[in-house]
């Protein structure tokens, strides 16, 4: 199974995205989102429409299935009661419908006893990351966890990965960035952080190969892989 690619110095640090890839929660956006346009008087969205949306933050996501849904002129209109509905339905949601990938809470397991410290440091409100990780057992592994309500910009945006790597005392260079779309490519990058994708996410609905990873790893196996 092949390894990491070689970095520019050895790492100290992990940085975990959720959504799409350590739990797959494809569902608990669509439940979600279903029960928040059912109270907007509004027809359901296709799972597949929901998955080119994840990854951005809460606000990019109810704006596109908005838009996606109705009049383009509605939405800003629409906006703070569509909010309000998606939070109250993902707070008794969120984690119904995920599905842990397999071998994440391994490679995990893995990481730690190379010696890493872990972060998670994603787009999902950090209420929400918190919740959902507890819920499939994940969080015990983190020093921290970095929601995209943490800070004042989200990834792409180097400053959750910077601040991140702050916290833990550590240079972007050392912390690997693991996620699974563009977006963490681009964070990454931009705080100088290698990354690699694992290709099961969602990705905007672009392969992750296209996404310009240092490595796109198929499973969690691939992650310091066992001798």
């Amino acid at each position: 199974m092949p390894a990491l690619p070689p970095f520019d110095r050895p790492l100290r640090a992990a940085l975990f995205d959720l959504d799409g890839t350590l739990v797959d929660t494809l569902g608990d956006f669509v439940a979600a989102l279903d029960a928040m346009l059912a109270d907007l008087g509004r027809a359901p969205v296709p799972a597949a429409t929901v998955e080119t949306l994840i990854g951005q933050g809460s606000e990019h996501l109810i704006r596109g299935v908005l838009a996606a849904t109705g009049p383009a002129e509605a939405v800003a209109a629409l906006e703070a009661p569509a909010w309000a509905a998606y939070q109250g339905h993902y707070r008794r949601l969120n984690g119904r419908r995920a599905r842990i990938y397999p071998g994440a809470a391994a490679a995990l397991g893995r990481a730690q006893a190379a010696g890493l410290q872990l972060a998670c440091v994603t787009n999902k409100p950090a209420e929400f990351a918190e919740a959902l990780l507890r819920h499939c057992g994940l969080r015990a592994p983190f020093a921290l966890v970095c929601g995209g309500d943490t800070h004042p910009r989200k990834k792409p945006d180097p400053l959750p990965l910077q601040a991140s790597c702050a916290a833990l005392g550590v240079a972007p260079a050392e912390a690997l960035m693991v996620g699974d779309s563009s977006n963490d490519v681009r964070a990454a990058r931009a705080a100088g952080c290698p990354v690699v994708l694992l290709s099961h996410g969602y990705n905007h609905g672009e392969p992750a190969q296209a996404a310009g990873a240092d490595a796109v790893l198929d499973h969690f196996d691939q992650l310091w892989p066992t001798a």
